[in-house]
């Protein structure tokens, strides 16, 4: 297991022990997290993917190289969804937060 991979499971395990509604689940085939059903994290396209809304601006949160999620070649980004790479992973715990507690907002 690489080293951004073991961070996504020591995040996933933590997450999960403090959230009775926090599951695993799968993202375009990437592991991934959950709430209510809703993914708000995910693990893959170089990095960890996470659901911070609309709104959201993670450069304002510190990190330098935040992509929009766009996993079709035809259509525009996800809105909402952010790419934070592995070069960042030491931000990772805090924005799988922020992307839970925007997701039980839904």
């Amino acid at each position: 297991m690489s080293k951004p991979h073991a961070e996504f499971t020591r995040i996933c395990d933590i997450m999960a022990a403090m959230n009775d509604d926090v599951l695993p689940g799968k993202m375009m085939s990437s592991p991934a997290l959950s709430c209510k059903g809703k993914v708000f994290a995910f693990f893959g396209k170089g990095g960890m993917g996470f659901r911070l809304g609309p709104q959201s601006d993670p450069k304002s949160l510190g990190i330098r190289k935040p992509e929009p999620l766009s996993p079709f070649r035809t259509k525009p980004p996800l809105k909402g969804w952010w790419i934070v790479g592995e070069d960042e992973a030491s931000q990772w715990e805090s924005l799988a937060a922020r992307a839970l507690e925007f997701t039980r907002m839904l």
